[in-house]
């Protein structure tokens, strides 16, 4: 027989892997799908700006006036707009849309996490076990159910574009034109895009608007209203929002904040050119739209596959030596990618890149949260805002020119933006390995049991959107 807080656990899962079945295979096709002007990426770069002014101040009022659930439900509401939006895809559909999908974001995430934590709390007390083991028990379920998203949205796409009938091999002018050999700005590539049928591209945007809905629909039907009583603690112990706001930048006098700022955008940059730039410059060119779900698939499989690996071996190879890695992978992959010109005939090159991708990513995302979390344990709220600020910068700028700049050019800023993480991150290592940051107190964590279970949840809220 499964607890009561088991069962919301396991409700808002669910639910968060319907809603980003939706959102992350339409994330995925926006480069191909809405090619034109720009409009697909612009409308990524537009959610990113939104999630980093909504994280400044959006949450703590949201879940304080209508509690945890509601707010999720209203963040899922507005994802499920941006479907709607992708309907009749429009600069006057899908940027509005995109702006409220990025002013949800933050307060979907952040109530999940309040949730999860308050639940945590409520089961420890129950069992009579620590509170932040049951908290970390939690998230463990949540995302490994979650980080099958990338998995089921793309193969929903790539199932359904498949059907179309009018696919035809890709001519060879069209080839040449694929990877970095030619100029996109002359949009021979954005042209000469085979876009599936009509009628299949909304089929595909009415199932993610179906599974969207079914999220929702899970939360509200399933989901008990816990935190209106219990969770007032918590909510009341959040600091007013110019405090938080001016901490976060206040935290900004720390070299060691600044010299990680490469490190921390690149992470931005790494997944904005998989998901923007290589599945229309190479996947979509030379396969075929139909093809782009299986290739992130491969690269979602291999992510959550390595985030859980890595996650186990880093206590013991250290991070310097899964940072090198993930640089040396990607290093290989942009050199690569620089000079491969992709044809139908080299098929498992293809899965190839996203697999060796999904591996780098998996230890950016994982190292880099762990790294943030060692080196400013005692202003861990302020710390992952930065980091999330800077990584959504990073998202905002790739997105940005994307339609300005060759891809070439593009495949120069990552190198450049890898090269110098590269030359500063191990700057602040040295300097931790020489001198380690001091952990907060045991007697801190005895003395304030509650709040530092609350707070150890807001570092898991802040590196994850």
């Amino acid at each position: 027989m499964i607890s009561r807080n088991f069962k919301n656990i396991l409700v808002i899962s669910i639910g968060f892997l319907s809603l980003f079945t939706a959102y992350g295979g339409l994330q995925s096709l926006q480069s191909s799908l809405n090619a034109e002007e720009g409009m697909g990426v612009a409308s990524l770069s537009v959610i990113y700006a939104s999630i980093i002014i909504s994280s400044m101040f959006l949450p703590p009022i949201m879940i304080k006036n209508l509690g945890c659930k509601w707010t999720l439900v209203f963040g899922m509401v507005c994802y499920v707009s941006y479907s709607f939006g992708n309907l009749y895809p429009g600069w006057y559909t899908l940027i509005p849309t995109s702006v409220i999908l990025g002013l949800g974001g933050s307060p979907l995430w952040s109530a999940k996490c309040t949730y999860l934590t308050i639940s945590g709390n409520i089961q420890a007390a129950k069992e009579g076990k620590k509170g932040s083991d049951v908290i970390n028990q939690y998230f463990g379920i949540f995302f490994f159910i979650f980080q099958s998203a990338a998995v089921w949205g793309n193969l929903m796409s790539s199932l359904i574009f498949g059907q179309d009938t009018d696919i035809a091999d890709i001519p060879e002018e069209q080839l040449v034109t694929c990877g970095a050999a030619d100029c996109g700005l002359n949009v021979s590539v954005v042209g000469t895009v085979i876009k599936p049928a009509q009628r299949l591209v909304w089929i595909l945007v009415g199932c993610y608007i179906g599974v969207g809905v079914l999220a929702i629909l899970i939360i509200v039907i399933f989901l008990d209203n816990i935190d209106r009583e219990r969770s007032s603690e918590f909510r009341e112990n959040r600091e007013p929002f110019f405090k938080t706001f001016l901490a976060t930048f206040r935290l900004l006098k720390d070299w060691r904040l600044l010299t990680l700022i490469p490190l921390t955008m690149y992470s931005g940059f790494e997944q904005s050119f998989l998901s923007g730039e290589y599945t229309k410059n190479y996947a979509t060119c030379a396969l075929g739209i139909h093809f782009v779900g299986y290739v992130m698939m491969c690269f979602g499989a291999t992510n959550s596959l390595c985030s859980f690996l890595f996650g186990r071996l880093a206590p013991y190879t250290g991070r310097a030596a899964l940072f090198l890695l993930a640089a040396v992978a990607n290093f290989s992959c942009i050199i690569a990618l620089l000079y491969w010109r992709p044809h139908p005939d080299q098929l498992p090159l293809f899965f190839v890149f996203p697999a060796l991708w999904g591996m780098a990513d998996a230890i950016w995302q994982t190292q880099t949260n762990a790294l943030y979390g060692v080196l400013f344990p005692r202003d861990k709220e302020a710390a992952f805002a930065n980091y999330r600020m800077w990584e959504s910068l990073g998202f905002v700028i790739a997105f940005a020119y994307s339609t300005f700049l060759c891809l070439e050019y593009k495949l120069y800023i990552l190198l450049a933006v890898l090269i110098l993480t590269v030359i500063t991150y191990p700057i602040v290592e040295y300097y931790e390995h020489k001198h380690p940051t001091p952990p907060i107190e045991k007697g801190t964590y005895e003395g304030h049991k509650d709040a530092t279970e609350v707070d150890e949840s807001k570092i898991i809220c802040q590196t994850q959107m």
